[in-house]
């Protein structure tokens, strides 16, 4: 009987700390809301980009076959806010999609479908990262290592959806560009955008928020 209450608790405290506890399953209205208006803006900058990338990418392509992967971390950002600021399973899944349908709805050039999925599977690999650490850390380095995570998921689909064929000399450019374009672009800029926000008392509902009031 001893063993058996012990080992209830034990499993009890797990599903407290781990991904068994119902916070991070459980999505309140306001995250909902706030995940959505997230996504809406998101996909506005998305569209944004669709335009403003055209320079630095005539400007980018002629030095190295590849190296425009640099100019992927505008599209994974979603993702990454998403995550630091909901910090709830399948926040970034959610948010990056969303951006992706707003996009997609307004017309972006690569067409309905292929911007939605896209979308997804940039969300997913951000996710995969969260996940990684059982949505219980929010550094700097783990907001970085989640930009790259959608920058290595989007990278791989854009090799098999947009540059199948390509040598092993392009391919390798272009991940290791947009990884490191991911890393800092979605997961640094993100990380600082999410702490400027909960600064102003905006996200006080959040932990994210909480979190960073509570140094300052």
């Amino acid at each position: 009987m001893s063993t058996s209450t012990s080992a209830s608790a034990a499993e009890k405290a797990s599903d407290r700390t781990g991904l068994g506890r119902p916070s991070i399953w459980r999505w309140r209205v306001v995250d909902i809301v706030v995940a959505s208006v997230l996504g809406v803006a998101c996909g506005f900058l998305f569209l944004a980009w669709n335009i403003g990338y055209l320079g630095p990418k005539a400007l980018l392509e002629p030095l190295m076959p590849g190296v425009q992967g640099l100019l992927d971390g505008p599209w994974l950002i979603a993702g990454v806010l998403g995550g630091l600021i909901i910090r709830k399973a399948g926040a970034a899944i959610y948010v990056e999609t969303l951006a992706a349908v707003v996009s997609a709805l307004a017309g972006a050039q690569w067409g309905g479908f292929l911007t939605i999925e896209a979308g997804l599977v940039q969300g997913l690999g951000a996710e995969l990262i969260f996940l990684l650490f059982a949505y219980r850390a929010w550094s700097l380095a783990v907001a970085m290592l989640a930009g790259a995570g959608a920058a290595l998921a989007g990278g791989i689909n854009n090799m098999i959806l947009w540059y199948a064929g390509s040598d092993a000399a392009f391919t390798t450019v272009y991940l290791i560009c947009t990884v490191i374009s991911g890393a800092v672009l979605a997961g640094l800029l993100g990380w600082l955008l999410a702490r400027g926000l909960a600064a102003t008392g905006a996200l006080d509902r959040f932990g994210s928020g909480r979190e960073v009031r509570a140094r300052v």
